[in-house]
């Protein structure tokens, strides 16, 4: 009696185990290669056929040459994949507002000249503390002081960055962005 109703089971266990666990992911995977290669392979990003990074997820920049991201709230490294979480820490948690005002005296001490209030995506770390993109308004808050340590124009920062500001996809979900990574490999194509 036992038998007849062991076999069964395991054989249906054995077949789901095959169609769920190997059959499924597998065509998943082909079709994702086959229709969206770039995506299905992490969309990763080659300078001079060396890896630099990916554009979907933020990389540390601190060369005042460069434009910087959204702070990271991942450890033990910033923007670290496999620790995506959000800090946790509640608007009315005194280490957040420390957090905040020691990121804003960091941009201040940067550019002591730009009096414009700071963007709010320049302070705060996203939910995932990976987020590749910050809002035009914090880039082209940051344009003086690249054009500076580059000694551009600011028009032609303020430019490079119209060029690379993404829009809301089908115009209506989620905001105009812009990619800190490719604006940064743009900047460096520039000398």
């Amino acid at each position: 009696m036992l038998m007849r109703l062991t076999r069964p089971a395991v054989s249906l266990l054995i077949v789901m185990t095959v169609v769920c666990g190997l059959l499924y992911p597998l065509v998943v995977t082909l079709v994702a290669k086959a229709a969206f290669r770039n995506e299905a392979d992490g969309s990763l990003v080659y300078r001079d056929g060396k890896l630099v990074g990916s554009t979907l997820i933020g990389q540390s920049f601190s060369d005042p040459k460069h434009f910087w991201g959204r702070p990271s709230a991942t450890t033990p490294q910033p923007y670290n994949a496999l620790g995506s979480s959000a800090s946790n820490l509640g608007p009315l948690n005194p280490a957040l507002l420390k957090q905040v005002e020691d990121n804003v005296k960091t941009l201040r001490a940067a550019d002591p000249d730009n009096h414009q209030p700071v963007p709010v995506d320049l302070v705060t770390a996203s939910a995932s503390g990976l987020d590749p993109h910050i809002t035009p308004a914090a880039a082209y808050y940051q344009a003086a002081r690249v054009a500076r340590a580059r000694n551009l124009p600011v028009g032609q920062v303020d430019a490079l960055i119209a060029a690379h500001e993404e829009t809301a996809l089908l115009g209506v979900l989620g905001e105009r962005r812009v990619n800190v990574l490719e604006l940064n490999l743009a900047l460096d194509r520039l000398h």
